[in-house]
């Protein structure tokens, strides 16, 4: 874990800042994404809260994690912080000064480096994901459209080494909050998370673990994303919208 290497004075004392420093964060982005912004959230009684859960989601923004975390664990992770998932973060971005590397270890993110080889992240995220949940991006990279890509293997290494309960999420309007190149968020936005139904992959486990079975999986995770994300478009239309919001069971972050 990313505190492993710190002193015994940080081991101690990171369950008390960890709680601190997340949940300062958690309340100002709660008070964004719910008044100054409209987050409306679809499934959140799919997310188990128990260990071995791994969230897959398209990705918008450099915040998407925390939209996830907030709308699959808020409130409750108030009495239970160790619910707060795991985030894999990209080290050049969020390790690159010892003041945002002490955040990011409190916001639980593990440093990963970004477009290069980094032989340790699956171990990594493996320990990670055993003892809590995580959230990941299989894309890789954001989206400067709103459209979801093509999704990278590593994630199905994951998958296939650790058997996680897989819940597939989609992210629909943060584009429009924060435009890749935007340093200044945009407000008053409409914004969807939708955690579908937990993932049957059964069918993989036992198959070889190699990255050919790894894209396979990742593949069906991201064609579920996009049936997720036909899903939000359809219940944004005028017509559908009231229907879709009752049969959907809309719950408003």
């Amino acid at each position: 874990m990313p505190w492993q290497k710190r002193s015994w004075l940080f081991r101690v004392t990171w369950p008390v800042t960890h709680y601190i420093v997340t949940h300062a964060f958690v309340f100002v982005a709660y008070a964004f994404f719910h008044f100054l912004n409209r987050t409306i959230v679809i499934g959140r009684k799919n997310v188990p809260r128990e260990a071995n859960t791994l969230l897959l989601s398209n990705h918008q923004t450099m915040v998407d994690s925390f939209l996830v975390g907030i709308c699959a664990f808020f409130p409750r992770s108030l009495i239970k912080p160790n619910i707060i998932p795991w985030n894999p973060a990209a080290e050049e971005n969020f390790f690159s000064n010892p003041i945002l590397a002490w955040l990011a270890v409190n916001w639980k993110c593990l440093p990963i480096k970004r477009g290069r080889k980094d032989v340790g992240a699956i171990f990594k995220m493996s320990k990670a994901l055993k003892s809590g949940t995580m959230t990941l991006f299989p894309e890789g990279t954001r989206s400067r459209n709103g459209t979801i890509g093509k999704a990278r293997g590593g994630a199905g290494l994951l998958i296939l080494e650790n058997r996680p309960t897989v819940i597939p999420v989609c992210i629909d309007g943060m584009d429009r909050v924060l435009p890749i190149g935007s340093a200044v968020p945009r407000l008053f936005k409409k914004i969807h998370v939708y955690f579908g139904e937990p993932l049957d992959l059964s069918q993989y486990y036992n198959r070889e673990r190699n990255r050919e079975v790894a894209q396979e999986i990742m593949n069906l995770v991201m064609e579920k994303v996009r049936q997720l994300q036909a899903e939000i478009q359809a219940l944004k239309s005028p017509k559908k919208s009231y229907q879709r919001h009752r049969a959907l069971r809309r719950e408003s972050l």
